[in-house]
């Protein structure tokens, strides 16, 4: 699999990521391990983790493969702290909750460190540069070696990523932004990845195939093993079965009949070849369908594909986004 930069810094990664949301959870040991194992044979290396999946399972469970199953050496282990289980507060960015976050999931894990360590939201309540203290802690310590944030608006990534880069050689640079992107989800083009793209971070696309839509099992209804039957996940489907969602499926479903393959590897093909984007997280249910997504390696869509692609999925971008002078 071919290989990309993590942003601007010298760590290098499979431009398709395996995503492990729901690993310890809908996917159990056995189908995970395989999931791996197909991952790392067809040449993967970037693993995505957090330490809010499946309340830790899925880092104690990727941990449990490390060495048994695959070389800890090969691997880039992705994961994600700042989330919490809290009603009265989803995220919780500061240092102290951070920096012991960070050891919990070292200790499920199984390793010494981490190769990329994130931010997993941005928190209002804590001062930004407090907890951008923690990443430059952390990787000073040796338990990181890079850093990244993740669902980090645009001017929260402006902000954080200047800030790390006013002082270089103290402060470690951001390394990456975990932002949703698919066909069926654009928003990030408005000012996220315009914002990464002018600060060397690289862009690492979570829900690349719309949440599952986009390989066109819905559009005859939905299936019964699916995320979208799935009393759990159903809400986190649902907003993507609307009527401009299906003429988006659509089109992707008349390209891969004109290309001789499938919706999810056009969809797929698409957004990992988008400006900025070095590596989208797919998550699968079982080794199957992981491979099924790894197969998009040999394919690369035409510009006239991609243009038509673009047309249909196109966002509503006004002031402004638009040159203010042309409106």
């Amino acid at each position: 699999m071919e290989q990309r930069h993590l942003g601007r810094t010298g760590l290098r990664v499979s431009r398709i990521g395996l995503g492990t949301l729901t690993w310890g959870r809908d996917t159990d040991e056995h189908d995970a391990a395989d999931q791996l194992k197909a991952f790392w044979d067809a040449g993967g290396t970037l693993v995505d983790t957090a330490d809010v999946y499946a309340g830790g399972e899925a880092e104690h469970l990727l941990g449990r493969f490390l060495d048994s199953l695959v070389p800890r050496r090969d691997l880039v282990i992705a994961t994600k702290a700042g989330s919490v289980p809290d009603p009265y507060r989803r995220f919780d960015g500061s240092r102290g909750h951070l920096l012991a976050a960070l050891d919990a999931s070292l200790r499920r894990l199984g390793t010494d460190h981490v190769d990329l360590w994130q931010v997993h939201a941005f928190d209002p309540l804590t001062p930004l540069d407090e907890t951008l203290q923690a990443l430059d802690l952390a990787v000073s310590s040796g338990r990181v070696r890079y850093a990244g944030v993740s669902n980090f608006s645009g001017w929260q990534l402006a902000k954080a990523a200047t800030w790390q880069l006013s002082a270089p050689g103290l402060r470690t640079r951001l390394a990456s932004t975990q932002m949703e992107y698919s066909l069926l989800q654009r928003g990030v083009e408005r000012e996220v990845l315009p914002a990464a793209l002018d600060l060397g971070v690289g862009l690492l696309p979570s829900s690349p195939l719309g949440r599952g839509v986009l390989t066109g099992k819905y559009r005859t209804g939905t299936p019964s093993d699916s995320r979208g039957a799935s009393e759990q996940l159903a809400p986190f489907v649902e907003p993507y079965l609307d009527e401009a969602a299906s003429r988006i499926v659509d089109a992707v479903a008349t390209a891969a009949d004109g290309l001789a393959t499938t919706p999810l590897q056009v969809a797929l093909a698409w957004v990992r070849d988008r400006p900025g984007v070095v590596a989208p997280v797919v998550g699968a249910r079982n080794a199957q369908q992981l491979t099924q997504a790894l197969s998009v390696e040999a394919l690369s869509l035409p510009d006239e594909i991609c243009q038509a692609l673009d047309d249909v999925s196109a966002p509503v971008h006004r002031y402004p986004d638009q040159d203010w002078s042309t409106l």
